[in-house]
């Protein structure tokens, strides 16, 4: 039996919203960065406050501006895959850095003080039916998020690229 889910928090339709996730994410890959991870390199909020999940950074090219941007995001892996969730706490739209990598999927995760040279792909149906009960193992949240939106929430694979750094 499936617990109902909270419901969906009026103050994720503010447009102050976005950019408090913003800084707040800003500071997070700072501290990571200077930190190697120690600080910053697992989410401790919601779901997280009982069971931590670990984060890494993302770095992307910015789709229009060509501009490197480094997002800290919630992982899984997979063997030798990393894999991701744009779930953006289940707001209507996805997440800049997905749309980002879909324009350009070749990318650097940083996971502590290690970087590496990664490629991007949206799970398919099959991959996402497989891993997303994985996801909400390693973050119950993920569920609620999905509830809140009518958009699916894309599962992002992560593979070690093979053309190097």
């Amino acid at each position: 039996m499936t617990a109902t889910p909270p419901p969906r928090p009026k103050q994720l339709d503010s447009p102050v919203l976005p950019r408090i996730f913003k800084y707040l994410g800003k500071t997070q890959v700072w501290v990571y960065k200077h930190t190697g991870g120690r600080i910053g390199g697992k989410w401790r909020v919601g779901a997280g406050f009982r069971k931590p999940v670990p984060t890494l950074l993302l770095e992307h090219r910015g789709r229009k501006t060509g501009t490197i941007y480094t997002t800290p995001l919630l992982y899984i892996t997979d063997g030798d895959d990393t894999v991701i969730v744009a779930s953006q706490g289940g707001l209507p739209k996805h997440p800049q850095w997905y749309q980002n990598l879909r324009a350009d999927p070749d990318a650097h995760i940083q996971i502590g003080r290690n970087r590496y040279a990664v490629h991007a792909s949206t799970a398919d149906s099959h991959q996402r039916a497989r891993l997303w009960p994985l996801l909400v193992d390693a973050y119950a949240d993920f569920d609620t998020y999905q509830a809140w939106t009518e958009r699916e929430i894309p599962v992002v694979i992560l593979r070690p690229s093979t053309t190097g750094d």
